[in-house]
């Protein structure tokens, strides 16, 4: 088989930023992000997320667009090849940049069976929206067409019948089969749009859903800003819903709904839990450092822009979360429960699965707007897990110099297992909350502090910005490189450091007292194990081939053609 690197390119300027961009709107926006607001003080969340979107999505996003289109300029299309040819061919950082395939990897793992609850949903509101006219159906749990359960209660208990959260194995029993079912779509249609390659597959898909995405978005947000204060209550109305993401500090409310006091937004702003969690959001919101940006920007042409692209991206990207995810999910749940059912709140999926369809159900046409709302988290999450499975394939073409087809079936592999113990293991979500906190919050938190560094460091300011101004359709900021060394480099330093003093203890004590979350952790050392081997003995055969078949010499000339 050939070892001169492949070229594949987007087939568009237009296509490579919708793409960037829906890899970015998914459930981290739609889902996750309201949850975090809820669960980490309302407004003073927004506090830390905003500083982390200042100095870590803007220049580090702009620094990995460069970055990743260095390295598809000499053949690589993976953080294994990218840490490697950015280090100036360092074995340890290209060790590193293999290793950090484990975040996108474990992530896709759960990611994919929360994107079949969606679907799950979206097909379950269906159901209620035909019954008028004869075509209604029962869907799994639950009594009736559509979703009308009438109680939070209900609503509770059919989210943990219908994820199996009440025992292990439930999803493979007979009333689990239709999740199952959905789940087997998701990994199927996943893998068919990657193997399909970035042009026809993902950029095409992403070109033809984004629309939809903007529409099912503005349909839900007209329908809650028109809702008013619907049950008349104080603190109940549509600027309440907005004043309880933004302020900083708000008023406490009674069961009687009496002001009893009100938050202190130093609480939150103390606890080194709330930087680690907003930033990491902005990770896993933006996609960068979890190995999606720079992947589908090594697909960017040589003397393509970047600059604008990252910016576009970007602010796409905090338009659909904070404007559009905010203002979908929190004041809606305001308005009819109140302050104090949000303070009850215990993860972003009691948010969305569990008090968003109590909302529904109070809400005229709730049947089409709960349908709309989880078809959107279902449409928007597909765009987000095809950037998570490609540097899977990217890495294995590279590593084991496979096919793109032979490449896909490998990591569908290995998403298979790690999927079958999320699925398998459900009973309180501890295997799928275990790989949420360590692999999307901590690990992409440590590698993107080594990827700072990297780029900050050894790969070097001027490069950086030589490589960001080629091709530029707006002139970068001059400051981008001081702000990437300067501060965003000591920003993530600072919060790894007071989290770990306080935090990491508890976290490991949690994790360890748990068998279901052991065996996570273990799975995690196994597959971190064998990226390592992969990655040796890749690069150990990168060194043979550049030093004996001039391998070397045509990579650098393919760096020249246009």
């Amino acid at each position: 088989m050939s070892n001169k690197p492949r070229h594949e390119h987007w087939g568009s300027q237009i296509g490579v930023v919708l793409a960037v961009a829906g890899s970015a709107v998914g459930l981290g926006n739609f889902l996750r992000f309201p949850g975090q607001v809820v669960n980490y003080g309302g407004g003073a969340f927004m506090i830390p997320y905003v500083v982390s979107l200042l100095l870590v999505a803007i220049p580090i996003s702009m620094s990995e667009w460069a970055l990743g289109r260095f390295a598809g300029r000499h053949g690589y299309h993976s953080p294994l090849g990218m840490y490697y040819v950015a280090s100036g061919r360092r074995r340890g950082w290209g060790i590193v940049g293999g290793m950090s395939m484990c975040v996108p990897l474990v992530i896709d793992m759960y990611y994919i069976f929360v994107e079949a609850w969606c679907l799950f949903y979206a097909i379950k509101y269906l159901g209620g929206i035909l019954e008028p006219i004869g075509l209604g159906f029962t869907l799994g749990a639950g009594d009736g067409a559509g979703m009308r359960l009438g109680s939070g209660e209900a609503y509770e208990r059919f989210f943990v019948t219908t994820t199996g959260a009440n025992q292990n194995g439930a999803v493979f029993s007979g009333s689990g089969f239709p999740l199952l079912a959905t789940t087997i779509f998701c990994v199927v249609i996943n893998f068919l749009l990657v193997y399909r390659g970035v042009s026809k597959g993902i950029e095409k898909f992403s070109k033809r859903v984004a629309p939809l995405i903007l529409l099912c978005a503005i349909i839900m947000i007209v329908r809650v800003a028109t809702l008013g204060n619907p049950t008349g209550q104080p603190g109940q109305s549509f600027l309440d819903g907005l004043g309880f993401m933004w302020n900083p500090s708000r008023d406490i409310y009674n069961a009687t709904g009496q002001v009893v006091g009100r938050t202190n937004v130093w609480t939150s702003l103390l606890n080194p839990e709330t930087w680690l969690a907003a930033t990491s959001q902005i990770f896993y919101s933006v996609s960068i450092c979890i190995c999606a940006v720079c992947t589908y920007a090594s697909y960017v042409r040589p003397k393509d822009d970047i600059a604008l692209s990252s910016l576009s991206a970007t602010a796409t990207n905090e338009f659909c979360e904070v404007v559009l995810g905010g203002l979908m999910a929190i004041p809606p749940a305001i308005m009819f429960l109140g302050t104090r059912a949000a303070d009850g709140f215990s993860s972003s999926f009691q948010l969305g699965f569990i008090v968003l369809p109590n909302v529904f159900e109070l809400m005229p046409l709730g049947q089409l707007c709960g349908f709309v709302f989880f078809f959107l988290l279902f449409s928007a999450s597909v765009t987000s897990s095809m950037s998570l499975v490609l540097p899977a394939v990217a890495f294995f073409r590279e590593a084991l110099q496979w096919s793109r087809g032979a490449s896909v079936l490998l990591a569908a592999s290995f998403h298979l297992v790690g999927a079958l113990i999320v699925i398998w293991f459900t009973k309180g979500l501890t295997a799928l909350d275990t790989f949420d906190f360590w692999f999307a919050n901590f690990a992409p938190f440590f590698f993107a502090i080594m990827q700072t560094g990297l780029a900050a460091f050894v790969w070097g300011s001027a490069k950086m910005k030589e490589e960001i101004s080629l091709g530029s359709k707006i002139k970068p900021p001059t400051f981008l490189a001081f702000v990437v060394k300067y501060l965003s480099f000591p920003y993530l330093l600072v919060i790894a450091i007071f989290w770990t003093a306080k935090n990491l203890k508890g976290r490991i004590e949690a994790t360890m007292g748990d068998h279901v979350a052991q065996l996570s952790i273990a799975f995690f050392l196994v597959l971190l194990a064998f990226l390592f081997a992969l990655s040796v003995i890749t690069i150990k055969r990168w060194r043979a081939q550049n030093s004996g078949d001039g391998l070397e010499k045509e990579r650098q000339a393919d760096v020249s053609k246009p």
